[in-house]
């Protein structure tokens, strides 16, 4: 991992400080909501519903037992005993007082850690893989280039203040686990000829307009990727709408000039720019690399394991759901849900965060990752651990069995929380896992992503869903869309929505529906959800969806 410099270390105090004294000022009134309002974001600090939120930047995903212990700490002493993990690898505190935040912010200096561009137009969470440094099938560790570009764009001085928030995703295989084709820049290593390069997609994202990356670039250089990436964001800045903020994103400006015309200006500006930068940051990505070494792994054998999975039948489900395949044979990926049927997901609660901190240091070379799917992963566990591992797992209730399957719900905070929503997320996630729980038909539904909004802006990231749902206000009630085909891997594609929305009443009988039908229209217990829906087309999915509603959905 990487370890905060002098020059790190100084920066995050430095805002600790400023940041303590303008808390001071709008406290006392010498400053108006309206003028800490900016000063605030700055410092991932919203104004919410009930309350501030906080919202604290994990880059990439990545953290370590003793940071993942000073969340459980600030969680117990300054907010409400859990802390929430978002989509965009963030951790949220929903209910800090105002005078306590410089000392949270304070607390995670302590531990490297801090909250700065985590809001704001300007470059947001640089988040990759969570996988990254531990898949099989990846062709190189992600992290060195995602570090290189926060510290690349951490307080960029032409960056402050873009028309719109920007997000950059990294991944490091074939296989998507980034979601970069939703992103303003997706960056996926490749390897071309020998050697190790990226491929580039500009103008993807969800929200009220919905769009697909598109390729800008076959292959860039490890060498050029940061000058390029900089011409990127450059060329926007420029031209980017900041007369709507509704079309000021990069994907309406690549929309409306073309991915050629935007092609032709990068690289003219990339030329430009290159020169300038010198070398220096590759000197600097070779520190970083350095900092990423992969753990030691010594040979465990598998001693126990598989005898293990004879005997416990509950053990052996988790094993199926929750596990991933490892560089190393007798490693393994272990993923931990955070969505135990009828929870909130995303939720860990202080006790919980230290259990993981516990197990990160103990069985897992200190390492830990955050998902956009809102689970914590711990990279590198010994098989011949797992067993002691699933036991503190399942005495905390963090030992569900099931990653990927239908319980496994993205889902924004929605009208709970969330000053932006328009209806909630978090009961209708809980609502769709309880009833799957009930039914005792998630195993035999297979793999299946639901994701839900509370709102257009698509926090739940509902477009990529194989079922999206979307909650709106419908003259002061509120109403579920439902979505079809969304996709958020290499395979990506925006779900098309089904018809008419539902009732909060409604939607939960819709979805049962939804997916009772899919079983039946399966050709075989493999077909997946997605794989049907590609195959059949979206009319015998809306005919079990609408069975009372033809004429309706035909004129929607």
């Amino acid at each position: 991992m990487y370890s905060y410099n002098e020059f790190d270390e100084a920066f995050v105090r430095t805002r600790v400080a400023q940041f303590r004294g303008q808390v001071e000022r709008r406290i006392d009134g010498s400053l108006t909501e309206d003028e800490f309002k900016p000063l605030r974001l700055m410092n991932g600090l919203y104004l919410q519903l009930h309350a501030y939120m906080l919202r604290v930047a994990i880059p990439y995903g990545t953290l370590n037992g003793g940071q993942m212990r000073q969340l459980a700490m600030i969680a117990e002493k300054f907010d409400q005993g859990y802390g929430h993990f978002t989509t965009r690898q963030n951790i949220q505190y929903n209910w800090p007082k105002l005078p306590d935040v410089p000392d949270i912010l304070e607390a995670l200096a302590d531990v490297e850690m801090h909250a700065i561009q985590t809001s704001g137009n300007t470059i947001r969470n640089v988040t990759a893989d969570h996988f990254a440094g531990a898949a099989a099938d990846e062709v190189a560790d992600p992290r060195p280039y995602a570090e290189l570009l926060r510290q690349w764009s951490t307080d960029h001085p032409e960056f402050q203040f873009l028309p719109r928030k920007f997000k950059i995703a990294v991944t490091g295989a074939e296989q998507d686990r980034a979601v970069i084709a939703a992103h303003d820049i997706g960056l996926q290593l490749v390897e071309k000829d020998g050697e190790i390069g990226f491929r580039v997609l500009v103008g993807g994202g969800l929200g009220r307009t919905p769009m697909i990356g598109k390729e800008i670039s076959a292959f860039v250089s490890q060498a050029d990727i940061l000058p390029y990436c900089e011409a990127i964001v450059s060329v926007w800045n420029l031209l980017g709408r900041r007369d709507n903020k509704y079309k000021a994103r990069i994907k309406i400006t690549v929309h409306e000039h073309g991915i050629d015309d935007i092609r032709t200006r990068v690289e003219d500006r990339f030329a430009r720019i290159k020169p300038t930068f010198s070398g220096v940051d590759q000197v600097l990505l070779a520190d970083i690399k350095a900092a990423f070494a992969p753990p030691a792994l010594p040979a465990r054998g598998t001693d126990g394991f598989e005898a293990a999975k004879a005997a416990n039948p509950a053990f052996r489900s988790w094993c199926d759901t929750n596990l991933t395949a490892h560089k190393n044979a007798d490693y393994t990926i272990v993923s931990v849900s955070l969505k135990k049927h009828g929870a909130t997901p995303g939720d860990a609660s202080a006790e919980q965060m230290r259990v993981l901190a516990d197990l990160a240091e103990r069985f897992g070379h200190n390492e830990l990752r955050i998902s956009h799917e809102q689970n914590v992963i711990l990279p590198h566990i010994a098989k011949a651990d797992l067993v002691e591992v699933y036991a503190a797992l399942r005495a905390v209730e963090l030992a569900t069995a099931n990653i990927g399957l239908i319980s496994d719900i993205i889902a924004c905070p929605g009208m709970d929380y969330c000053a932006l929503a328009t209806a909630r997320s978090i009961p209708i996630a809980q609502q769709i896992a309880t009833r799957f729980d009930e039914l005792k038909l998630e195993h035999d539904v297979g793999p299946l992503k639901i994701k839900i909004s509370g709102c257009i802006n698509a926090c739940g990231h509902h477009h990529v869903g194989h079922i999206g749902i979307l909650g709106l206000d419908r003259a002061g009630v509120e109403n579920y869309q439902v979505t079809l085909g969304g996709d958020g891997t290499q395979d990506a594609a925006i779900g098309e929505r089904a018809g008419p929305g539902f009732s909060a009443e409604e939607i939960i009988p819709a979805i049962e529906r939804l997916v009772l039908g899919y079983m039946d229209l399966r050709d075989a217990p493999e077909e997946t959800f997605l794989q049907a829906y590609r195959r059949l087309g979206a009319e015998p999915f809306k005919a079990v969806l609408y069975p009372d509603k033809e004429g309706k959905r035909d004129a929607a």
